[in-house]
């Protein structure tokens, strides 16, 4: 099986990954951007690089992580095994929605599905934020670059997050982030294995 952890940043979804990491057997847990070599690279120019990517350069470099994430973590493990990845391309899908005005949120599921071999998850945990959690979590860490853009920007996205999986046939699991660790994680337990 192939679960994507979706939601903006420190709404929890490492947390959640790690754990059932340490719980469950038979778990290859992974995330994008920087799940393979290339990834790494990737992650480093995308979210820690000094110098400001034009937004369809940040758009091709996330799709060039994708495809190879999919093709060399992903689709060899799903059968065998249950990948857990932390973000996936309804992330993908929804920061290019809040960057790219013009741009259609069919047409960029269709470059995703392109990136992906055409191959849904079975599922997707949505972890839902507001903006005093987000506030009080990104008030303890460094912030990246796509954190830096702010509260408003990311609620923004969590909302497009929320569009855009309501038009794609993958069951989904909505998840107040607030709630705490244990609770969530019984949820999301009961959603990968009922």
């Amino acid at each position: 099986m192939y679960v994507l952890f979706e939601g903006v940043d420190t709404c929890g979804k490492s947390t959640q990954i790690e754990l059932f990491k340490e719980r469950k057997k038979g778990i290859l847990a992974t995330k994008e951007p920087g799940g393979t070599a290339i990834g790494v690279s990737l992650r480093k120019i995308l979210l820690e690089g000094s110098e400001k990517l034009s937004t369809n350069a940040e758009l091709f470099l996330f799709l060039a992580d994708r495809a190879e994430h999919y093709e060399k973590v992903v689709k060899p493990n799903r059968e065998k095994m249950t990948v857990l990845s932390d973000r996936g391309f309804i992330s993908g899908i929804s920061y290019a929605l809040a960057n790219h005005f013009e741009l259609s949120q069919d047409y960029l599921i269709e470059l995703n599905k392109f990136a992906i071999d055409g191959n849904f998850p079975e599922k997707v945990v949505l972890f839902l934020s507001d903006f005093d959690l987000i506030c009080g979590r990104l008030g303890t860490k460094d912030n990246d670059s796509i954190e830096a853009r702010g509260i408003k920007y990311l609620l923004h996205v969590q909302l497009l997050m929320q569009e855009t999986l309501k038009k794609l046939p993958i069951e989904v699991l909505e998840v107040d982030a607030r709630q705490d660790i244990e609770t969530i994680y019984n949820l999301i337990e009961d959603f990968i294995y009922d």
